[in-house]
């Protein structure tokens, strides 16, 4: 049975989160909601999810220290899945009414604010997923994931391994008033920026996905 903590550092949404991976799972692995460092860092896979303000999830993750918790992992190959603010917080920084917040800087990349008559963006989209993708392998083209947000990567600035080693992040797209980061998928690095677990068959069907990576 593998084991999937969900990291608890003030960021809300963690119960929510930690029922649609259960559901997911079913009997393949047993979810903990924990701030654990060493449950946290053992783990089969972590999920970080977030919601609110990218500065107050950053203030939340140093207190449990998160961020090495993340950095941890990803240096010894285990599996990180962000969520919403928790795929925010993985680029180099944040700026919300004009602050500038340091995030984990695992991908380079400023998150700030969708360009778009109605903001935030609120509802049922569809994405723009490439080709091999595992978290979205067997969902169909069509489906809709439901976001929350009015922040975004609207760029993606991570430069190609230039000796051709490493195998490129598989990027997948949404729109909103402009193109922005849906979801990526580099190595033992994963994130949504919309909400799995609050969007249903397909999001169950993600997260699946997602478990069934965990080594």
């Amino acid at each position: 049975m593998r084991r999937v903590a969900v990291l608890d550092y003030g960021s809300g949404n963690l119960r929510s989160a930690e029922r649609a991976l259960a559901r997911a799972a079913g009997s393949r692995a047993e979810v903990t909601v924990t701030s654990d460092w060493d449950t946290a860092l053992g783990a089969d896979g972590l999920v970080v999810p977030g919601v609110g303000a990218f500065a107050a999830c950053m203030a939340g993750l140093r207190a449990v220290r998160g961020e090495q918790i993340i950095g941890r992992r990803l240096a010894g190959g285990r599996p990180v899945l962000g969520i919403c603010v928790g795929m925010q917080i993985l680029f180099t920084k944040g700026i919300e009414h004009g602050v500038t917040t340091e995030g984990c800087d695992e991908w380079p990349g400023t998150v700030d604010r969708l360009e778009a008559p109605v903001v935030p963006h609120m509802g049922w989209s569809t994405v723009d997923a490439p080709s091999g993708s595992d978290l979205f392998a067997g969902i169909d083209p069509g489906t809709r994931f439901y976001f929350v947000h009015s922040y975004a990567a609207r760029r993606w600035e991570l430069e190609p391994d230039p000796t051709g080693h490493l195998k490129p992040p598989l990027v997948t797209w949404a729109e909103h008033g402009d193109r922005f980061v849906a979801a990526v998928e580099n190595g033992p690095l994963c994130a949504t920026q919309f909400h799995p677990e609050k969007s249903g068959d397909a999001g169950a069907a993600l997260l699946r996905n997602w478990l069934t990576t965990l080594a």
